[in-house]
């Protein structure tokens, strides 16, 4: 169940990120647009687990120097490519651009955060006990 409130979380941030030009969600209907924001959030998770890892290993000497700020660059790098993938597998969703892959993932991991809290102060509180 926490599974599926993290991918629903996900898809309301990816939602959220939607405001910023550049960012658009080419679909009409409403449905539509949940499967569709449904599956990019499912997308960008399976890009987060599969290649942010590969990139911090491969550049972990920039995070240390850059105190992990390079860590903003990767994820809206990550956040652009998975609106590349999306169009490559007919998601109606689109990343025009470094800029707005950065500044959308910003969007998307602020969004996450907030909306994922109460799970982490559940677990918080459930190890004190």
């Amino acid at each position: 169940m926490e599974f599926v409130y993290r991918v629903l979380a996900s898809a309301v941030a990816v939602w959220a990120a939607t405001i910023l030009p550049g960012i658009n969600l080419l679909t009409g209907s409403a449905l539509a647009r949940i499967g569709t924001l449904i599956g990019v959030a499912l997308l960008f998770g399976l890009v987060n687990l599969i290649l942010k890892p590969i990139a911090k290993i491969a550049g972990c000497v920039v995070y240390i120097l850059t105190l992990g700020l390079i860590g903003l660059v990767v994820n809206g790098l990550l956040f652009w490519f998975t609106g590349w993938v999306a169009g490559e597998l007919d998601l109606p969703f689109e990343v025009t651009g470094f800029w707005a892959g950065f500044l959308g993932a910003i969007i998307v991991a602020i969004v996450s955060f907030v909306l994922t809290l109460p799970l982490h102060l559940k677990k918080l509180t459930s190890r004190g006990r």
